[in-house]
């Protein structure tokens, strides 16, 4: 008869090895509440501090790779810790997140626990991580290469222009670069919208 798993132990299969001991030693250390969830669209995780009789409760979506997984949880800790240290009167992505993040994320990173493409744009974000490593192109770009396959899926950069493409249930077609970003025309409204070269998008076709 198979013992059953404990919750910790069923963490272990949505982290890269190497990583449970010190993620562990969080979650105990401040008593966390973890949810894995399914696949949310506006986030990739989420922290809710403290109150009354509940304790902090931090949320990841458990369709990321292991290791966006890990940093996205890494991510929430950090807005944990720096509620401990400052209470909740600070930015939620302000200089208090960013030196805790840091900080956590450093920790990992010195254990070679991230290959090293993403461990080399890891490194260049410790000084100033962004709110989201959505908003980090090139962290995003070495991310998705860890992604499970899927078919039809692409970054919204890899699709050619005048590309078709399913983005939240609209159809759009692919124009031209302004600066960092594309204009995209929604084809129900002709209307024209910015997209992120790194906006995850389904290939419908080409006009």
């Amino acid at each position: 008869m198979h013992k059953k798993e404990s919750p910790l132990d069923q963490l272990n299969h949505f982290l890269p090895e190497g990583s449970f001991e010190d993620v562990a030693f969080y979650l105990n250390e401040y008593k966390v509440h973890l949810t894995i969830t399914r696949e949310r669209l506006t986030k990739l995780g989420d922290y809710r501090n403290k109150h009354l009789n509940k304790n902090h409760r931090i949320s990841v979506n458990g369709n990321l790779n292991k290791f966006s997984f890990l940093i996205t949880l890494l991510h929430e800790l950090g807005h944990l810790v720096a509620y401990e240290k400052y209470g909740n009167r600070i930015q939620a992505h302000g200089a208090e997140w960013k030196n805790e993040f840091s900080k956590i994320l450093a920790r990992f990173i010195s254990k070679k626990i991230f290959p090293v493409d993403i461990q080399t744009e890891l490194l260049k974000t410790l000084s100033n991580p962004a709110a989201s490593s959505c908003a980090e192109a090139p962290l995003t770009r070495a991310l998705k290469k860890y992604d499970p396959h899927k078919p039809g899926i692409f970054l919204l950069e890899e699709l050619p222009e005048e590309s078709l493409f399913k983005f939240k249930d609209h159809i759009y077609r692919k124009e031209k670069k302004r600066r960092t970003r594309f204009f995209c025309k929604q084809i129900e409204t002709n209307k024209m919208f910015l997209f992120s070269p790194i906006a995850e998008v389904e290939f419908v076709g080409k006009e």
